[in-house]
């Protein structure tokens, strides 16, 4: 269905959306989207975040080649806008150097997603925690997506996604003027460290975001049908609100 504006209502409104959102894509992602011996929660602590949902790994997973019911980017390119490296061949080596594997007893955290509200966009503070966040996943091999339903404000004028792939290239990705100021965005965490971004509008419909399992094997991130089953489970006076002011 076509995404609402939801700068129309207050952050409680959106919150109370974003919380039955957040319980749909878990529970899609653990009826079948996600493969045998993968496992998707919310409310967990990966290192010292919390993000919506987390997706892990049960003890030894089998390597991407031999996990029925994903996707190769080499074989099934994902439908998303815009591909970009945010790093050379040797950062990756050099990131992989440095990195620290943090292991649960129920298993490694593979991959996290976030819906943006509106108070990690509200300050400068805001807007850095959530970058620094999303980049400690990255450089721990902990794959990201993020729904970024705000457009662009005072504190991150050039998005979310712009301020993040700043932080890995020397200089921001320009943005063009006529681009929609929405955006889905997924990361994969492999080497090298590779974006997927789809710009949005207001009406638009959301697309099947990769949530990479591991380097270049993913999945098909079901935010559109998600979205209308929370959408559906909304309050009566919400709906009509925004149907109203069609």
């Amino acid at each position: 269905m076509p995404i609402h504006d939801w700068t129309r209502v207050n952050a409680g409104t959106f919150h109370d959306f974003h919380q039955g959102w957040t319980i749909e894509i878990r529970n899609a992602l653990n009826r079948g989207v996600l493969p045998v011996g993968y496992v998707a929660a919310t409310d967990q602590r990966v290192m010292t975040y919390e993000p919506d949902i987390s997706s892990h790994a049960r003890g030894d997973r089998p390597r991407s080649t031999e996990v029925r019911g994903g996707l190769a980017v080499a074989e099934a390119p994902p439908s998303i806008k815009r591909v970009a490296q945010l790093e050379t061949e040797a950062e990756a080596f050099a990131r992989r150097g440095n990195r620290i594997i943090i292991r649960h007893a129920r298993g490694r955290p593979v991959a996290v997603i976030e819906v943006v509200s509106p108070g990690n966009k509200d300050r400068d503070h805001s807007v850095q925690r959530f970058v620094g966040k999303v980049g400690d996943f990255l450089k721990q091999g902990i794959s990201v997506v993020f729904v970024d339903l705000f457009p662009p404000g005072s504190f991150d004028r050039v998005g979310l996604h712009g301020i993040i792939a700043g932080n890995w290239l020397e200089f921001a990705e320009p943005i063009p003027g006529d681009d929609p100021p929405l955006a889905v965005v997924s990361y994969d965490a492999g080497e090298p460290l590779t974006s997927y971004l789809e710009p949005l509008a207001v009406g638009d419909q959301l697309p099947e975001a990769p949530l990479f399992l591991d380097a270049g094997y993913y999945v098909p991130l079901p935010l559109e049908t998600t979205y209308q089953a929370a959408w559906d489970n909304l309050g009566s006076d919400v709906r009509e609100f925004f149907e109203a002011g069609r």
